[in-house]
């Protein structure tokens, strides 16, 4: 990527809804659950970050099955934050499953495996992050 990606998140009146913006005209929301406080009136910031690796995976399978010419007729990637808890050391953990379907051989399966394991946001999330926070 050339070109800095812009996400803007605005929250005003509602308890935790946030609007989110792109600027070219993407529009979405994040809020949190009703139990917790929320209207519930969009996925959480967790099931958003476990979408952008689902989204990435798919993309990423989609275009490398579509380049070599593979018979990958769908892709489900089903995704879990912490599914037995947060971790006793620390950190947190993703769990992914993978479901592709066509006529793949074990060998083109295993490869995309490896290439998922590829995908920008699963390099991004398993290798160092830095965040610089400023008031303005």
């Amino acid at each position: 990527m050339n070109t800095p990606l812009l996400v803007t998140a605005v929250s005003d009146a509602a308890p935790y809804t946030v609007n989110l913006e792109d600027g070219s005209g993407h529009r979405w929301l994040a809020d949190e659950p009703r139990q917790s406080g929320g209207a519930d009136a969009g996925p959480n910031p967790h099931q958003l970050l476990l979408s952008a690796l689902g989204a990435c995976t798919s993309i990423t399978l989609r275009m490398y099955a579509a380049r070599k010419g593979w018979p990958l007729a769908g892709i489900e990637v089903a995704l879990e934050f912490n599914p037995a808890g947060q971790p006793a050391a620390g950190g947190s953990e993703i769990r992914r499953r993978i479901k592709v379907r066509g006529g793949l051989s074990d060998e083109q399966r295993e490869r995309l495996l490896e290439i998922a394991n590829r995908c920008p946001i699963h390099q991004v999330l398993s290798g160092e992050v830095r965040i610089e926070s400023s008031l303005t």
